[in-house]
């Protein structure tokens, strides 16, 4: 069976959990390839690496700062992802509100 290819869209970039990792630490901001090797343990080259994919899906944006690339999270492109989760959301709360009634009925029942 062929792999699909990380690059071909939010889900599968987001698959790798140091992937994952980058993106929380962009989250509170800028930071450049040695910023997130140093905060993650991680070897320059497989920053570099996880940073590429993330590019590839818009997951981040890169500017240059003299020599150095400094990335920034690039919320939007989240969207494909925010909307799959939100039916899984609205799945949960409507299981959630009926397990509130149902306490709220054996309370009713059971008043101690």
């Amino acid at each position: 069976m062929a792999r699909t290819a990380t690059t071909a869209d939010v889900f599968n970039a987001i698959a790798e959990e140091r992937r994952r990792d980058i993106l929380d630490v962009l989250r509170d901001g800028e930071a450049g390839v040695d910023q997130l090797g140093r905060r993650l343990h991680l070897p320059q080259p497989q920053v570099s690496k996880h940073l590429r994919v993330l590019r590839e899906v818009d997951l981040v944006r890169c500017r240059v700062v003299g020599r150095h690339r400094v990335y920034r999270l690039h919320a939007p492109a989240l969207r494909p992802l925010h909307d799959w989760v939100r039916a899984y959301e609205a799945l949960w709360n409507e299981r959630l509100d009926r397990l509130d009634g149902l306490l709220a009925e054996l309370q009713q029942e059971d008043p101690r």
